[in-house]
This record gives C-alpha cells, sequence and structure tokens, in this order.
C-alpha cells in the first residue's frame, strides 16, 4: 500500500475518512453526518465506524468518522491501530483505489499508528486466486494524508519497515508447501535482503553432517528436499558488542513423519514454520530502519515427511552438542531441529541473549489459546523484557515455569533425554528439553507461539490467515533494550 502526504485532497478521491476521538465529532461537520452519527450511536469508540455522503464544494463525497477512543486511554496505539484497520476493512474492496484521510487533532506517532493499522488490515495474499469477482478483489491500493502534524512523515517512515517485516512474514507462512521448503525460503530471504547490508549465512545438509548436526537432519531425512540453515546478520550496534539472537522453528511442512497426524486439518501444517517466518520478518524490519543494534537472526529448515528413509519412534540421533536423543515420537520434532540451531547459534555468535520462536506445542493452545503466546526463560530480567515488549506491542507472552523437577520428565532409559514427556505439561517438557542445550550463563526465552501465528477468523489488525506474531516483539525488544 501506498501511503502519501499531500497539503490537499486529490480532486479524484471520492472516499475522505475523518479520525475523531471519544465523545467527539469533527467542528464544522454537515448536520446530516451530525445527526446520522447520533442516530447511529456513534461514540467515537476504537475502531468505531460512521459514514454518510455530504456535498462539499460542488461534489457529493463519502464521509467516513472513524472513532480513535479516548485520547488518554491506556492502549491508544492499540486503539488508533484499530481505527486504522476498520478504515482498510470497510474499504478494501469498495472499488477506490484511493481513501483521504483528515488527520486533524491526530499527535504525529498516533497517526503513524492508524496508517500502520490501515496497510496491515488492507494486507491480503490472493496471487493464486484467478476467479475472483470484482467486488472481491482489494482495489485500496492508495491513502493520501491531509493536516498531517509536525513529524508524522518520520514517524510513519519508522512504522512503515515494521509492516514490511510483518508483511514479508505473512507472506513466507501464507505460502503452500510446494511453495516455500526449506531451500525456496533461504531464496526469499537472499531476494528480500539483497542490498540491505545484512549478512547471509547458509548451511546445506553436508555443512550441518560435518558439524554433527544429528538432530535436526533425523526430521528431515524422510524428505527429498533438502534441510538449510539460515543465519541473517545485521551489525548495526557497537563493535565487538555481542549479538542478541533470535532463533526460528522452520518446519516447512510437518506430516508428524510416521507418527502422522490425522488428516483433518493438516493442511494447516504449513504454517509450522511460523516461527522462522517471525525471525526472518523481524531481521527485515530491524535491517530496513537501521536497527542501532547487533542482531542475528537463525531459523533451521526442515520438512517433516514419512517415506521409507523417514526417522522411526525409537531412533536414538545425536545433537551437535554431543547430548543424545530417544525420538519416542517424530511428530514432536520442532524441538530437535531446534536443539541444533540453539548449540551452533551460541557456538558461532557467542550472543549475549537468545530467544528462540516456535509453533512447538499443541498443549499451549489448549493453556493460553490464541491470545497469548507461552514465554518460559531461565532468566528473570529477560522474561521481564520480554513482556513489557509484548504488552507494548501487541505481540502478548505469559510465562510458564520450568526447572528441575521438570527433567525426571523427559529423562530416557538408553539416551541422555527423550524427546517426549508424559500426558501432562507438554508445553514446559517442550521447553524443559530446549534449556539443556543452552550454555550455562546464557540468558534464554523460548516462545511457544503455536496459538498466535494463524487466525481462522479476522482480527484487530488482519485478515485471516498469517497474523505476523512476533515481529512486533523482537523489534520492541531490540528497541527498549538495547538502541534505548
Amino acid at each position: 500500500m501506498q501511503i502519501e502526504f499531500s497539503q490537499s485532497r486529490p480532486e479524484a478521491v471520492r472516499i475522505l475518512a475523518q479520525t475523531t476521538t471519544k465523545g467527539q465529532l469533527p467542528e464544522g461537520l454537515e448536520r446530516a453526518m451530525e445527526e446520522g452519527a447520533k442516530a447511529a450511536r456513534f461514540k467515537g469508540s476504537a475502531g468505531q465506524l460512521f459514514d454518510g455522503f455530504v456535498e462539499r464544494d460542488g461534489a457529493v463525497q463519502r464521509l467516513v468518522l472513524i472513532g480513535t477512543g479516548a485520547a488518554d486511554a491506556e492502549g491508544r496505539a492499540a486503539n488508533c491501530e484499530k481505527a486504522g484497520a476498520a478504515i482498510s476493512g470497510k474499504y478494501q474492496s469498495a472499488g477506490e483505489e484511493t481513501i483521504a484521510l483528515d488527520a486533524t487533532g491526530l499527535a504525529a506517532e498516533d497517526l503513524a499508528h492508524v496508517l500502520l493499522g490501515l496497510r496491515l488490515r488492507n494486507w491480503r495474499y490472493d496471487i493464486y486466486r484467478t476467479k475472483m469477482k470484482d467486488e472481491h478483489k482489494v482495489t485500496l491500493k492508495r491513502v493520501v494524508v491531509l493536516n498531517a502534524p509536525e513529524g508524522a512523515e518520520d514517524a510513519w517512515g519508522e512504522a512503515a519497515h515494521l509492516a514490511e517485516g510483518i508483511e514479508f512474514t505473512r507472506e513466507l507462512v501464507t505460502e503452500p508447501a510446494n511453495i516455500i521448503y526449506p531451500e525456496t525460503f533461504v531464496e526469499r530471504c537472499q531476494q528480500r535482503f539483497e542490498g540491505s547490508g545484512a549478512e547471509l549465512i547458509v548451511l546445506d545438509e553436508a555443512k550441518m553432517e560435518e558439524l554433527g548436526m544429528g538432530a535436526l537432519l533425523g526430521v528431515g531425512q524422510g524428505s527429498v528436499r533438502d534441510s538449510r540453515i539460515l543465519a541473517i546478520r545485521w551489525n548495526g550496534g557497537t563493535d565487538g558488542d555481542a549479538p542478541i539472537a533470535f532463533v526460528g522453528k522452520g518446519v516447512t511442512f510437518d506430516t508428524g513423519g510416521i507418527s502422522i497426524k490425522p488428516g483433518p486439518g493438516m493442511e494447516d501444517m504449513k504454517w509450522d514454520m511460523g516461527g522462522a517466518g517471525a525471525v526472518a520478518g523481524a531481521m527485515l524490519a530491524l535491517v530496513r530502519r537501521k536497527a542501532k543494534a547487533n542482531v542475528v537472526g537463525v531459523v533451521g529448515l526442515v520438512e517433516n515427511m514419512p517415506d521409507g528413509n523417514a526417522q522411526r519412534p525409537g531412533d536414538v540421533v545425536t545433537s551437535m552438542s554431543g547430548q543424545t536423543i530417544e525420538v519416542l515420537n517424530t511428530d514432536a520434532e520442532g524441538r530437535l531441529v531446534l536443539c541444533d540451531a540453539l548449540h551452533w547459534t551460541q557456538q558461532e555468535f557467542k550472543p549475549a541473549r537468545i530467544v528462540d520462536f516456535a509453533t512447538l506445542t499443541g498443549a499451549i493452545i489448549i493453556s493460553l489459546g490464541n491470545e497469548h503466546a507461552g514465554l518460559f526463560s531461565n532468566d528473570d530480567a529477560l522474561a521481564k523484557d520480554l513482556a513489557d515488549a509484548g504488552n507494548a506491542s501487541g505481540d502478548k507472552v505469559w510465562r510458564l515455569p520450568i526447572g528441575p523437577a521438570y527433567d525426571k520428565l523427559i529423562d530416557s532409559p538408553i539416551a541422555d533425554m527423550k524427546n517426549i514427556g508424559g500426558k501432562g505439561a507438554g508445553s514446559i517438557t517442550a521447553a524443559q528439553f530446549l534449556h539443556r542445550f543452552i550454555e550455562d550463563g546464557t540468558p534464554w526465552a523460548h516462545c511457544d507461539i503455536a496459538g498466535t501465528v494463524w487466525s481462522d477468523k479476522p482480527g484487530a489488525t488482519w485478515g485471516k490467515g498469517a497474523t505476523g506474531f512476533g515481529v512486533r516483539l523482537m523489534d520492541r525488544l531490540v528497541a527498549d533494550t538495547i538502541e534505548g
């Protein structure tokens, strides 16, 4: 979507949107609009919309009133995004390419959030739909901002980079598994980061075998698609400072392997690479805005398939760390991918902090639904920073426990550990498994995002499908804890 700032409304624009705070209507509003808004009980609540037709300068145009809630309300940013999203949600397919937005009375940061919500809600991935009716096609492509406050263009410039990162994540997560698999995930990132100043490092299967990544390679051995590790490194901070590392699970399709999943709903497993998608999108946002921080994003990319060469329940694999794992269930594969990716990240980059993102367990959806991601950490300060960043960004997390008491649930009688625990505490034992691969003294957190990367219904700033969860969280964590 194209966002422009202008001193005057283009003559051809037939929709004018105007924001208003709760309990107020714009000054000079036509009587018909004023009476209509009152009759419709329009109060200016966040995301509330009322529209009608007015005659101005001899031409009839549609006037849209959008509520942003109370000016001093807690969660003002989210309210402004909800307001912007209401505009595109309503007029995305209205047949108009351009909408004018009157920003009178909005602060620069508030306007940036309105535009962010508008752009994100307007995103839709229709490239494979060839027989859509015209009235269902996305027509909205451009927003012209009028009466913008001082500093608004700079504020939007920052938000636009965040939007690009979120949209890239949604693109990766939405693509079907015959289009995005380990090799093409890497290629898509190489294309998107070309000329950005970021360094991309790719490990193929031969290199991973040389490094001893038996856990990750075991997951992918049943697929005709070769596995990969991709690292995206951005050095925007002080030379020599240890980076913060983000690690993502990238199972581009998960059948469950030999422990095959039920058929109904298996098509959803194209988004089992949501953690890797989030890391790639966050890195794009950070690189685009030239973040003043040293950051590395690492994704482990595999496809979990059940062919004659596939890993079997009961197999024992040796991870890069040297620890052995009894694979009791091949559908508990994400932790096998992450353990080698986490170990390699620590060995290669010596991060000051490390946070992983993974659609790791269905159990986290039972625990937290679709409102929060699960947070597990060995470091209280990092856990608090993530919780604060989540509350501020809207990508909310909720901390759950780990500890030695859960270790006995994943002890194996023939190897160092097994890859599943018992019936209880499924998300916790998965996190406890990952914790065994974190070096002593390294602050680490695990975010189980299985319930938040995909939505079966539209949300505040997204349509049905990929949400882009995690990008805001990582971006905000870097901004608050490193850039200050």
